[in-house]
């Protein structure tokens, strides 16, 4: 099993930034990738962008891209998403989720989930 809980969450201005966590443990010589997604109010999860472990290799959604960027510190099995530029479209529950395969949009592609963290910004 993996672990994974993110952090970072809060309410800022538009036009901040916010730096997302997400900390895995447990079995995470498993992961082979990290994804990120969100979920508005009264909206489907959707994809931010996703990092492979080793390499690495990232991937961000049209929607994000230019703004976010996704990192990883493996001496700390810690993956970030350094949110700039937000606007009150970026408010949603951030979720990391984890799989043994290469990124993917999907979420029944992944197997371990975070709890999420609520991300809130102020016009």
């Amino acid at each position: 099993q993996v672990q994974l809980v993110e952090s970072g969450g809060g309410l800022v201005q538009s036009g901040g930034s916010l730096r997302l966590s997400c900390a895995a443990s447990g079995r995470t010589f498993s992961i082979y990738a990290m994804g990120w997604f969100r979920q508005a109010p009264g909206k489907e999860r959707v994809f931010v962008g996703g990092i492979t472990w080793r390499g690495p290799t990232t991937y961000l959604a049209n929607s994000v891209k230019g703004r976010f960027t996704i990192s990883r510190d493996i001496a700390k099995n810690t993956v970030y998403l350094q949110m700039n530029s937000l606007n009150p479209e970026d408010t949603a529950v951030y979720y990391c989720a984890a799989r043994s395969g290469g990124i993917s949009d999907q979420q029944h592609d992944y197997s371990y989930w975070g709890q999420g963290t609520q991300v809130t910004v102020s016009s």
